[in-house]
């Protein structure tokens, strides 16, 4: 129907241009997430400089974070590593938690961005790093929190995908925390906002 009319083929090709980048982020995720579960049961090997990989992936959002005059609040201790691990898998991490928090948060808000040691998660007590993000957005209702880490659940399914998000970030980030003995825990408020932590092991 739109042979003979460019302005509405312009318009069709726009809306396939979307929805084929659309696609390949779906199935990149899907692949990403199906190598992070082959690998879970195996330790990571190597060791990620925390305070180093969040800057560079804050460095790497920060064009996204102008367009939405997003202020960020940096608070990271120097000097924590997280050992054994993957550091490429660590900055998927925080990037998926950062745009989440981009995504999910007010234009013109606030993110906060923290690193501090912190102790053991458990009865061993074992050395380790806890990383926050933290945004003030409309936060989310106590029912979702439980699922938020569940592939392909979203809160709000139109924003989600008006955003480009495929639903599968938080349960890749879960993954990979599970294969680097941490944990992932999501507080939030509604009205407030919404904060995303991850501990993990320093050896």
């Amino acid at each position: 129907p739109a042979a003979d009319d460019p302005a509405a083929q312009q318009r069709f090709l726009g809306i396939m241009a979307e929805q084929g980048d659309r696609m390949r982020r779906l199935i990149d995720d899907l692949l990403n997430l199906s190598r992070i579960e082959m690998e879970e049961h195996q330790p990571p090997i190597g060791e990620a400089p925390l305070a180093m990989v969040a800057r560079a992936e804050v460095e790497a959002l920060s064009p996204l974070m102008k367009r939405r005059e997003i202020r960020l609040e940096l608070d990271l201790e120097e000097g924590l590593v997280a050992r054994p691990a993957n550091a490429d898998q660590v900055a998927q991490v925080i990037r998926n938690l950062l745009e989440n928090a981009i995504n999910h948060g007010r234009d013109g808000g606030v993110i906060s961005v923290s690193l501090k040691h912190a102790a053991g998660i458990d009865a061993s007590a074992r050395p380790g790093a806890l990383l926050s993000i933290a945004d003030d957005g409309p936060g989310i209702a106590k029912h979702h929190l439980p699922r938020l880490t569940e592939r392909f659940y979203r809160v709000d399914a139109a924003r989600s995908r008006h955003k480009g998000g495929t639903g599968l970030g938080l349960a890749i980030a879960r993954h990979i925390v599970m294969r680097h003995r941490g944990r992932l825990t999501i507080e939030s408020t509604e009205g407030i906002g919404t904060k995303a932590s991850v501990w993990l092991p320093m050896g």
